[in-house]
């Protein structure tokens, strides 16, 4: 069994686009925050499997993309 079989499903309900993101999409990304990780994912591709990170590790990335 590998990791990815170990990980459950993130519900579709749980992932969300930027307010920045146009009407027409495809140029985005879509976050889904969870308890243990925050999963990021292609908005144009979401059938592949998602990004999974530590929350810390998230608002990191966030506050330097704030920059």
């Amino acid at each position: 069994m590998n990791a990815q079989q170990l990980m459950k499903p993130v519900p579709e309900s749980a992932w969300y686009k930027s307010s920045y993101s146009t009407g027409s999409g495809g140029e985005c990304v879509e976050v889904a925050a969870r308890p243990a990780r925050v999963h990021v994912r292609d908005s144009k591709d979401t059938t592949r499997a998602a990004l999974a990170v530590d929350p810390t590790a998230w608002t990191a990335f966030v506050e330097f993309a704030a920059l």
